[in-house]
């Protein structure tokens, strides 16, 4: 059997992605309020929506991989039946989602991100591989974001400031 040699550890991962997210949290900021809910290009829908995307998928899959449940109706963090409508009520989820994954994640088993897990009980595969889709995800929202900020003649921040 061939040996493996860790490429990334867990601890590096999460400040990899929570990189991710502290430069996302900054796109979010750099909107008008207004633009945050209404702008859209070509058919996509206003970056509000696609930060909510966001969070909701972290905060579910930040407790699936601790628990293996991955329950889309279970999240305390958005049980609010109506969605924010402010870019600062968004900007309050993104920070408690913060801390939600900063505490979960060192009781994260290390032996769970190498098993095989289904997701939101449709997507089968292994852990880790399940949370980098998480990460691909938001770098293609932030993205669309860039665009609209751009569009809207906003410079965006850098994307290499994670």
């Amino acid at each position: 059997m061939e040996q493996q040699t860790p490429v990334i550890f867990a601890k590096e991962l999460l400040v990899h992605w929570q990189g991710h997210r502290s430069l996302t949290r900054r796109v979010i900021e750099a909107f008008p309020e207004e633009q945050l809910f209404q702008y859209s290009i070509g058919g996509m829908r206003p970056f509000a929506a696609m930060a909510m995307e966001l969070i909701r998928l972290a905060s579910l899959g930040i407790t699936g991989m601790h628990t293996g449940k991955w329950d889309v109706y279970d999240s305390p963090l958005l049980e609010k039946d109506t969605p924010p409508a402010t870019k600062e009520e968004i900007l309050q989820l993104w920070d408690i989602l913060t801390t939600k994954i900063n505490t979960i994640w060192p009781q994260i088993r290390p032996e769970r991100f190498q098993e095989v897990d289904k997701a939101f009980g449709m997507y089968e595969g292994v852990v880790a591989n399940l949370m980098l889709y998480w990460i691909d995800n938001e770098n293609h929202h932030r993205g669309q974001g860039y665009v609209y900020l751009r569009s809207l003649g906003i410079e965006p921040p850098p994307f290499w400031d994670r």
